[in-house]
């Protein structure tokens, strides 16, 4: 499979290098928000609309920065796109959905600032992906986001209902499974390799 088809690059985003899982960003609603599997679906959902919203405007951005050859600008233009980004789910959710506002609490505003959704920006810029591979490249992101946050919210969904012991609940709990699902997702690293 050629590395810059569209199926690669979306794969290679959503398995092979999971944002989370392979290159650890975005750990913060990782371990934050998956206790629960009701928080952890709009939590996954909402960063991934801003990842995309975010690709596409960094795509555009990027392509009027080298225009008018002000590249130093790059940094500080996504950030103020990914903060418009985050204040429009923000004001979508509380407006429709007041509880799930409330459950999600400041992982929501935090999303502003979540080093995955900065990286993908940053990543597809230098690899010069054209139109349609960035948006590949954000939505294979985007899912493995969603996938990482699911899978660590069942497990810990599940483990809510074991007897553990004491030394092992909480935080530490937390941080096991996320380096077992790290573990398991270094396997897809050979995926596509030539």
């Amino acid at each position: 499979m050629a590395t810059d088809s569209l199926t690669f690059i979306f794969f290679n985003a959503f398995l092979a290098n999971n944002f989370v899982l392979a290159m650890f960003l975005g750990l913060c609603p990782f371990l934050g928000v998956s206790g629960k599997l009701n928080t952890a679906v709009p939590m996954g959902l909402a960063t991934s609309f801003v990842m995309l919203v975010s690709s596409v405007c960094a795509y555009f951005l990027n392509e009027v920065l080298v225009a008018f050859n002000i590249e130093y600008l790059r940094l500080i233009s996504y950030i103020v796109v990914i903060a418009s980004a985050v204040q429009l789910v923000e004001m979508t959710l509380k407006k429709l959905s007041p509880a799930l506002f409330r459950s999600l609490g400041i992982y929501l505003p935090l999303i502003t600032t979540n080093c995955a959704i900065l990286g993908l920006a940053l990543f597809q810029t230098f690899k010069e992906y054209n139109f349609m591979q960035s948006l590949a490249y954000a939505l294979g992101a985007g899912a493995g986001f969603i996938l990482a946050l699911l899978l660590m919210a069942g497990l810990r969904e599940r483990l809510d209902l074991a007897k553990l012991p004491s030394v092992t609940q909480g935080a530490a709990l937390s941080l096991i499974l996320g380096g077992l699902l790290s573990l398991a997702f270094m396997g897809f690293a050979g995926l596509g390799a030539e």
